[in-house]
């Protein structure tokens, strides 16, 4: 005997619920502020999503597939330089849209987390921890093809990245203009290291 036909739209209630948590992070979305965004009654976000942890793992790769899709693109730039500031335009645009919650959806699991939610935050730490090796990697790179200087520690410079592309995630969320993020970007690459 088959059940009832879905009456809802998977990925647009996945994408309701992405913009739910985005804009009041895991713990501060209840049950109903998802649903209501979904469309959906609880029992039907149980049987097509499963519990609200894997809504959250669900709605986070939806983030990543779509609006971190520019981090990918970012590596393949001809020089760290310009990886750098395809990483910073990229997120400047993502932080920033204008039919999207400010921010980053990932820095602001990472911080705001309580003990309960705990699985979430290493997921999403996770997840970082994975983008940075790329980076470290595509540094490593630039150094031995001589596009950064020896005493450049590739470490430290994918951190100061992070930094940046983080702060400018809680700076948007705090309602800092484009403008003044832009400022931020045009700052930062002014003291990128060069060859």
């Amino acid at each position: 005997m088959k059940g009832r036909p879905r009456e809802f739209c998977m990925d647009a209630a996945l994408a309701a619920a992405l913009r739910v948590f985005w804009s009041k992070g895991y713990e501060g979305a209840s049950m109903a502020d998802l649903t209501e965004a979904m469309g959906i009654t609880k029992p039907s976000l149980y049987a097509a999503f499963g519990n609200k942890e894997a809504l959250f793992r669900k709605a986070l790769d939806l983030y990543e597939n779509e609006k971190l899709q520019y981090t990918r693109v970012a590596l393949d730039q001809p020089t760290a330089r310009a990886v750098a500031e395809y990483f910073m335009r990229g997120a400047l645009e993502a932080q920033t849209g204008r039919n999207e919650p400010k921010g980053c959806l990932g820095v602001i699991h990472s911080v705001a987390c309580g003990s309960e939610a705990e699985a979430i935050k290493e997921a999403v730490i996770a997840r970082r921890a994975s983008s940075r090796a790329a980076l470290l990697q595509r540094f490593e790179q630039a150094k031995r093809d001589g596009d950064l200087p020896d005493h450049v520690d590739v470490n430290g410079l994918a951190n100061y990245l992070f930094a940046i592309l983080q702060g400018m995630a809680v700076q948007a969320s705090s309602g800092a203009s484009r403008a003044d993020l832009e400022l931020v970007i045009d700052t930062s690459l002014a003291m990128w290291p060069s060859a």
